[in-house]
């Protein structure tokens, strides 16, 4: 059984690796080869051309999603909006030129290369409505009713307590509040692969062995206190990926999905 202090830094140094090598172009949270590129390019053809050649390349480039969260959410001017594991930036400079500067879009990382790197995007970008926090979505540092909309991109399945991650995010948003995110989730009839021993970080942090059947996710969110709850399944892994769940896990196959909710 994989401890959750191992899943943290296993994630850790995955996504500080990546952020370090932005400039090779890695990105795509499966696994190196055809799920990753072509999930990568599939992800990267859900945000307007236009919007991303306003932000550094570097932003762009250390993009490590599943479709484009932004675009779901809608945010609108003035509202606050949090970001859970917001990477090298990407998605809270696209949401901050559109909340514009009567809103605020905080950016929450663990890991401190894809901190740094935002950071260092938010400068060339030179967005001034924008905070990169330090912290674990488990454990979100932010006041209870604090923010309009939580986004998110291919980050959750990361979580080794997701039932915790929902609960904060209900607990910060103000009533009403939405969630809109992009995550990975399995899809078909069967029962989630157990994790792999031998390979059980390494497929954990690449969005693999953490992700939720579609039916667990939306029941988690409800179980939080969410309502209207929509999840929309947006691109099927491909069969030859190499990105496959387990054998022993039936039909089942990864999804990107894309999944709005609602507090109350």
């Amino acid at each position: 059984m994989l401890r959750r202090e191992e899943l943290k830094r296993a994630v850790q140094e995955r996504y500080g690796e990546a952020a370090r090598s932005v400039r090779t172009g890695s990105s795509g949270c499966c696994q190196p080869g055809g799920a990753e590129s072509a999930l990568d390019a599939w992800a990267r053809g859900t945000y307007d051309p236009q919007e991303l050649s306003q932000l550094p390349q570097s932003a762009v480039a250390a993009s490590l999603g599943c479709a484009n969260p932004v675009a779901l959410a809608q945010p609108a001017p003035g509202e606050v909006v949090l970001d859970l594991g917001s990477g090298g930036g990407i998605d809270v400079l696209l949401t901050a030129r559109r909340v514009g500067p009567a809103g605020k879009v905080y950016g929450l990382d663990m890991t401190d290369e894809m901190l740094e790197l935002a950071r260092e995007n938010q400068r060339k970008a030179g967005v001034e409505n924008v905070e990169f926090l330090k912290g674990d979505i488990e454990h979100i540092p932010l006041p209870d009713n604090h923010v309009d909309l939580i986004i998110s991109n291919c980050v959750i399945n990361l979580a080794s307590d997701k039932a915790r991650v929902f609960k904060e995010a209900f607990r910060v948003l103000k009533p009403g509040g939405r969630l809109a995110v992009a995550d990975m989730v399995y899809t078909g009839s069967g029962r989630r692969p157990p994790v792999d021993p031998d390979r059980g970080l390494d497929s954990w942090s690449a969005c693999v062995a953490g992700a939720l059947h579609r039916d667990e996710y939306d029941a988690e969110l409800r179980r939080a206190g969410f309502e209207n709850v929509e999840i929309e399944i947006a691109y099927e892994v491909p069969q030859d990926s190499g990105c496959e769940p387990a054998p022993g896990a039936g039909n089942m196959r990864l999804a990107s999905a894309l999944i709005r909710a609602r507090r109350p």
